[in-house]
This record gives C-alpha cells, structure tokens and sequence, in this order.
C-alpha cells in the first residue's frame, strides 16, 4: 500500500513539476537559513559555558551609582582584592585576578625561545594567576594545571603557539625572551589547549603574577586598580545575600584608605559604589555597560537574530502549506474517482499524508546538505568559525521533527477535507472554491512580506549607520597613515630611524605615541584634579597618551589653544595637552597655563579640538596628552602614490636597524574599519536574511499566481470574448496581489521603525531614520512582487480563450 503511495507521490512530483520545484526549492532555502542562523545564535548563546563550573564562577564588578551622572561600572579592581575576598567571606571557595589590558608585558610583545635570535610580533599576552588556572580548569597539553604559573617569571603558552614554535616537542622548561630584555625572560611552566572560540579569554600567553610587583608598594597598594578579579563560589551561594556583604571589605579597606589620604573619594564611594557579582558565561552577550577589554555581543542583536530563524523557517513553511493546500484542490476529481474504486477515507487520509511527509523529507534534505554547502561562506559573512553539527544530540530529532511537522501540517487540508466530500459532487464539479483556504493564504502572503519589509528596512539602516561612521569628520586624519608597531624597542634608536624615515619622498610625516586612537580598546583612565584640589573635588577621569612633538601635525589634529610641545624647552617634560573636553570637565574656562595633578603635576600648554578616539558608540571622552620620544607606535603618512615602493622602502629601512625583528604595521582608516567590523558583518547577515526573505516570499508569490491564474483562467476567457482590455484584465489579475503587499508594507513599517530605533539608541552619533529608508524597499518589494505575478497575469490575459473554454 505505502508503495503505491511513493508511486503516486513520485508521479505527481514529475506532473507537477514547476509547483514541485518551487515547494521543495523554496523550503530547502528556508531550512538551510534557519539552520545557519540557528548554528551562530547558539554559538553566541555558548560563550563560557564550556567551565567545569560555569555556574559558580563569578567576576567581581564595580557599579559605581551616582544618581548625577551616568552609572560606571568597571572590572578593574585593587590587586590585594582577590585574598582578601578569599580570607574573609567562607561563601568565596577560591579567588584569582587578570590583567587583560596593555600593561607591561600584557598585550603584545616582540618573542623569540632563548636558544633563537629571531624575533617575532605576538599578540595575545595577559597575566593570570594560579589560582584562576585552576578556577577556570583550563586543559594542559604538557605540564601539571596545578603548578604551571605557580613559580615567579613563569608562563604557560597556547598549543598553537607550542606547535609554531616548538613542533613536534615538550616545551616545558625552556626559556623565552619577551622584547630583547633578559630581565623579562620567562620559563615555560606549561602548555594549554588553545580557548574555544566562545571563550571571552582569547590569549596565547598566560604570564604569572606569582610574586610580581610592578612597582615598590604596588601589591600592597589600595589605589591601583589594574586586575580583574574572578571568584569560584562555593554551591548554594546565593548571590543576592553575598553581594550586600562584600561592602564590609569596600568599608574596611577601600574607604579607609581613602580617609586616610583625605580623599574626597571616600564619601563618594561610600555613598555610590557597591560590588556586583557577575557570572562569567554573561561576560560577552549581558555585560555591554561594562567597561571592559573583551569583545561583547548584544543579547538583544542575539534574540532578534533567532526571532529571524524562526520567521525566515515560518516563510519557508507558509510557502509549503499554501502551495500544498491550493493545488490540492486540483486533484479533486482523483480523490472521487478513487472513491468511487472504492477507496476508504483513511486510505485517502494516508496517502496525502504520506505525499506532503515525503516532499517535507526531501525539501528538508536538501536544505541541510545546502547549509552544509553555504557554511564557509556564512562564516566569513558573519566572522565565526561555526562547524556542522552533525553529532550534535539535537540536531537529527530536530530536524525529523520539523520534517514530521510540515509534512503533517500540508497534508491536513487535502487528507481532511477532500477525503470529506461525496464522490458525486466532486465529479459534478460541486466543489467549493474555498473562501476560508483563500483567506488563510491571504493573511500568510501579508506576513511573509512584512517580514521582508522589516528584514530590508534594518539592513538598510544598519548599512546608513556604518557608511555614517566610516566617513565621519573623526577631527583627525586617518587617511594613508601607517601605523608601525613595536617601535618602543628601538630605544634610542627611534630618532634616528625617525630622521630615516623622513628622507623617504613618500613619507610626508611621522610621530611616536604609544596608542592607536581608533584601535576600539578600552584603556585604564587616570583621574586628574585641577592642583591643590585633589582631596576637595571628585576627579576628572581621563585617558593619558605619551606622544611626541609631532603628533599633533602628523595626523592634523587641530590645536585651539597655546602651543605645542617642543623638545627645545626643557620645562616640557612636565607639560600637558589637553582636549576641550577635558578642559570643560575640569572647569578651566582659561585652561592654558593652569596646573593639573594626577600621579604627577602637569602644566596645561594647549587644548586641541576634540577628536574621535574611541567607538563612537560613547561620546568624546577627556584626554591628556604628555611629551616622550618613545613610542611603541610610529604613525607615519604616507603619499598615495607608489605605496607599495614606499612600504618597502620603510621595511629595509626597518630591517637595517631591526634585522632581528619583523616589522609590523597596520593602515589606520584598515583599523578603524575593523571597530565596526562586528556591526558590519551584522548588517551583512541582516542583508543576506532579507534577500533571502524576499526570495522565499516571492517563490511563494509566483506559485500562487500560478494557481490563481488556472483558477481563474475560464473567468478571464469570458471577460475577453465580452471586449475587456488587457489592461483591465493584467488590472483585475494583479490588484488583489497588490492589496496584500500594500497592507504588508503599512504593517512591516511601523515594526521595522521601532527595531531600528531601539537598535540606533546605541551610539552617540547615528543618523537620523529618513522617510525615504522605508521608502526604498517598500518600491523594491513591490516592483518584486509586481513583477512575480505579472508574468503569470500577462501570459493568461494574452492567452486564446478557446484554449480554456473548449469543452463548457
């Protein structure tokens, strides 16, 4: 029996071959998207879960709550913080500290093994304790996790590391130099497993801090404020009842050191700062007020993307069940005849079931094995490094489930309702047409298109909003300046090789400084106070750049007031250049020549013009700039023409004052770039979900022109034989379709506008939404689906009405 029904299935499969290809085609591009979107929606939603005890790690943040400014809130904690939670509060079974920012070692060094001469430029540096080795459980490849960062000047490196510098060996042991200064050689005390792609921990080198101290005093210190602190709670800890009584230890240290030190800070933070206990698995997609180094993701952007998988795969289905249930109504007269041969209704019942079940089965074969196909390419759209989950538990049940499900679902109308009818009737042609049917297909083509209309709407607000900021007047020059990095260890050399670079006839400028002011990373700041004010006033907090002489011209940044450094006065060294805002928050209304003190004291010489160094996505913070002649960084610009003749000249130039060390250097406007890179690949896969929306909506579209057209093919035949015109005809065949997308669009809109301006509310500056970004895809979906069912309206207006007549 069940192979008769494959027969007849596989029979009308070949009938029907158009209508076949547009169900199948069109729910195998729907299953392969939401399976893609799905894949990178989890993987966002995995981010540190892999810890053996992912739910009991916490980091410890500060929420600094002061009713009269925006609240702060921060990671970077006193070093002495993390014993001393461990000694006092029993709820607290282990504790270990971080130090993820570029400071001393952290970040990224010139490398080479002791037994080599060359060097080699790595990123990926942080400092960790023992403790958090251990808290974190992170897998070894050679050496013991208990003891590995144990011992001073230790540091454990990643395999790949392991593998491109000591293949096919035991590491363990063996020294390294870090920046050609033998005071920084480490002994490698162990290997790890490279961090999983979902870990907000992406480092290399793992350096000790067992028995660091970075300066006399520094450990002991209640003013420092560089470690991140994470602690593993014992079980049963509830949160809510420990945080309230980690303020003991704000009271008893912090406070107590500020009130010591008269501080104004005491009273402050008494009044305003508390300490939150954070999971770590909520580091990347929960923690965006953070003020932290580690790349985030927004759970909003997250949920909306899965609110999209499911639309997208809703599309898919709608398309299946509408183009299922109207031609259903074509095999009518089969279903009477078969009657009529004597055929149960059960019978009737499986054999549709069975044909909508297999078509399901195919399509959703298809789609996986297409995802499968499209996996490279949606990883470089989207930036990740996503795998097929094959031997996933989830994904084959789920997959027959949804294969079960749409299956069934398309086959309820014709299993049910025309196994219903008499045979009599059917073979009369007493069949209705189906108004109800009509107008469940209606209300479906109305939601695929107002997805489409949302989906086109926020790519093109999200590619305004980029295109907005990547050609922003930044208040600086970003344009053909190279960013040369590691020149710090040049030493005093970096004049030199300066002058050198300067006699270049490609090289128009070059400064030192020691930070790229587009790179996106969050920098430590320091707090300033007009002089003599410090335990008066709250501080300002600002960022601090060491620069040279040039820096200013170099990258044309506009000095508004007093003067620029110069190496000719020798009262520079404790001079400052400050930005407006810096200016404004400390009050300086004639900030030229005013004193200034953080860890030192500082003469103002002069204010530039605010400039963007950071994500625009805050506002221009304060920033103070100090004089030195050695930078890590040399930003040098260059002219357009022959740049690849002028890059390779800097590189011999390099090469003579560095031949053991590789030059490295990055354009900046290329950097700039990629601190949007994540909002750009997500209105990428935003375009690429609308186009793939429209796709489906429109295959859906044609295939119920199609059907439209042979249900009405007798009553345009008549109205041609009467005198109507081809116009009024294409009129009557294509008005109702456009009814639908209009009312589509006028629901899609409203929707769209809400979204995008929740989304927009992000960045400080953003563009404003334009009458014409709904415009513009409301004409493209309308010119798309016009054209999707003129085709159909057209070759039946055209068509002989003998054609369709013959035989009533």
């Amino acid at each position: 029996m069940y192979k008769n029904y494959l027969k007849v299935a596989w029979r009308n499969l070949r009938k029907f071959k158009m209508y076949s290809a547009i169900k199948i085609g069109g729910f195998a591009i729907g299953i392969a998207a939401a399976i893609l979107i799905t894949l990178f929606v989890l993987h966002e939603s995995s981010y540190d879960q892999h810890y053996a005890n992912t739910d009991r790690i916490y980091r410890v943040i500060n929420n600094f709550a002061d009713p009269t400014r925006e609240a702060d809130r921060w990671p970077a904690m006193q070093p002495q913080l993390a014993s001393v939670l461990e000694e006092e509060f029993p709820e607290i079974e282990k504790s270990g500290r971080l130090i993820p920012y570029d400071w001393y070692d952290a970040g990224s060094n010139q490398f080479r093994p002791e037994e080599r001469v060359q060097n080699n430029y790595e990123e990926g540096f942080a400092y960790m304790d023992q403790s958090l080795l251990e808290i974190l459980e992170i897998p070894m490849v050679y050496g013991e996790r208990e003891t590995a960062l144990a011992n001073p000047k230790t540091i454990v490196i990643s395999q790949k590391m392991a593998d491109k510098y000591y293949p096919d060996e035991n590491p363990v042991g063996k020294s390294v130099i870090l920046n050609e200064k033998e005071d920084r050689a480490y002994t490698i005390g162990g290997v790890m497993e490279d961090f999983p792609s979902n870990s907000h921990l992406q480092y290399d080198f793992l350096l000790t801090l067992t028995e660091e101290e970075f300066w006399e005093g520094e450990q002991t210190s209640w003013c420092c404020s560089n470690y991140n602190t994470y602690a593993l709670l014992r079980r049963g800890t509830q949160t809510e009842e420990l945080e309230p009584k980690l303020l003991s230890v704000r009271d008893k240290y912090l406070i107590s050191h500020f009130e010591e030190n008269g501080d104004v800070w005491a009273e402050k933070a008494k009044n305003y700062l508390t300490y939150d206990l954070v999971p770590v698995a909520d580091t990347h997609l929960k923690s965006k007020e953070v003020y932290d180094v580690f790349p985030k993701s927004d759970i909003r952007i997250i949920r909306l993307f899965g609110a999209i998988a499911v639309f997208i795969l809703l599309l898919a289905c709608i398309n299946f069940i509408n183009l299922s249930t109207a031609k259903s109504a074509n095999r009518a007269k089969e279903t009477g005849l078969r009657k009529v041969v004597g055929s149960h209704r059960s019978h009737l019942i499986q054999q549709f079931l069975t044909e909508s079940v297999l078509f399901s089965a195919i399509s959703v074969g298809l789609g996986t094995l297409l995802a499968r196909v499209l996996l490279p390419y949606f990883n470089e759209l989207s930036g990740k490094t996503l795998s097929f989950p094959w031997t996933d538990w989830w994904f084959l049940p789920v997959l027959a489930g949804v294969t079960l499900l749409i299956g069934l679902l398309a086959g309820v109308y014709p299993s049910f309702y025309l196994s219903a009818f008499k045979p009599i009737d059917v073979l009369k042609g007493k069949l209705s047409r189906g108004t109800k049917a009509a107008g469940i297909r209606s209300t479906m083509v109305v939601f695929q298109f107002a997805t489409s209309m949302v989906l086109i709407v926020s790519a093109f607000i999200v590619y305004n909003q980029m295109q907005f900021i990547l050609h922003k007047d930044l208040g600086f020059d970003k344009e053909q300046v190279v960013m040369l990095q590691g020149t710090n260890t040049l030493e005093d050399k970096l004049p030199a090789f300066k002058d050198e670079l300067l006699r270049l006839p490609g090289v128009t400028s070059a400064a030192a400084s020691n930070y790229f002011p587009v790179s996106g990373t969050k920098r430590d700041q320091n707090s300033f106070w007009i002089e003599g004010r410090k335990n008066l006033d709250p501080g300002v907090g600002a960022q601090i750049w060491r620069t040279d002489e040039d820096y200013l011209s170099a990258l044309d940044i506009n000095l508004i007031a007093g003067r620029n450094f110069s190496p000719d006065i020798a009262s520079d060294t404790g001079a400052i250049v400050i930005n407006q805002t810096m200016a404004d928050k400390l009050g300086l209304e004639d900030p030229v020549g005013a004193r200034i003190e953080n860890w030192g004291k500082w003469t103002v010489i002069g204010v530039v013009e605010d400039f963007h160094f950071e994500s625009m996505k805050g506002g221009i913070g304060a920033l103070g700039m100090i004089m030195s002649e050695r930078g890590s960084i040399l930003a040098t610009e260059i002219s357009a023409e022959n740049i690849e003749a002028t890059l390779a000249a800097i590189t011999g130039i390099w090469d003579n004052f560095m031949p053991n060390q590789p030059i490295r250097y990055t354009f900046m406007d290329e950097t700039f770039a990629r601190m949007y890179a994540d909002v750009q690949r997500t209105g990428n896969v935003f375009a690429a979900c609308a186009i793939l929306a429209i796709i489906i909506a429109c295959l859906g579209l044609f295939g119920l022109a199609t059907f439209m057209a042979e249900q009405r093919s007798k009553e345009v035949s008549i109205r041609k034989v009467l005198g109507a015109s081809m116009s009024s005809l294409y009129q009557l065949l294509t008005a109702d379709f456009l009814k639908l997308i209009l009312i589509s669009l006028l629901i899609g809109a409203p929707i769209a506008w809400y979204l995008m301006r929740n989304w927009l509310e992000d960045y400080e500056y953003r563009i404003d939404i334009a009458w014409w970004f709904f415009a513009v895809p409301g004409l493209i979906i309308v010119g798309i689906a016009l054209f999707t069912v003129s085709r159909q309206a057209l070759k039946l207006a055209f068509s002989s009405p003998v054609d369709h007549l013959r035989g009533e």
